[in-house]
């Protein structure tokens, strides 16, 4: 809200999608076949777009820089850092409290396999890093150098 940019949210719309999603890799490749056109599309029409999902690996980065690119956007990489127990508890605790579990709790096994794969972004990348327990709109502004005032 506070960019102003489209927010393509990867886990509200493969709930769109799939009336029971189970993250099968065909369901992951025509899920983001999806959102990557959608991004496309947005950006070729002058757009900013958040596209929020836990891009873990290097390669999948790329593919949004290049993608940027291609379209003369800028791609900035936002990376939330939180322990990772903090983490697991946010993704399977108290989810009916959460408006950002819209799938529901992730299960340990699902956790760990997405964890133990993590490629943190590399310096070259110029991430802007978030520490994930300051999460506000004020904190997320400061960060990105985005004027914020509290209505």
């Amino acid at each position: 809200q506070i960019t102003g940019a489209e927010h393509l949210w990867t886990d509200l719309e493969r709930k769109r999608m799939f009336d029971s999603p189970t993250h099968s890799p065909a369901e992951s490749k025509r899920l983001y076949t999806y959102l990557n056109q959608k991004a496309a599309h947005l950006l070729a029409q002058g757009k900013s777009v958040i596209f929020d999902t836990n891009f873990n690996f290097y390669q999948d980065r790329q593919l949004m820089r290049d993608m940027a690119a291609r379209h003369g956007a800028d791609c900035t990489l936002i990376w939330v850092q939180a322990d990772p127990q903090l983490a697991y508890k946010r993704a399977s605790e108290n989810i009916e409290q959460q408006p950002t579990r819209v799938l529901g709790s992730m299960a340990a096994e699902a956790f760990e396999r997405i964890t133990n794969k993590l490629q943190p972004p590399e310096q070259s990348e110029q991430p802007i890093i978030l520490d994930g327990t300051k999460i506000t709109p004020a904190y997320v502004a400061e960060k990105l150098g985005i004027k914020y005032e509290q209505v």
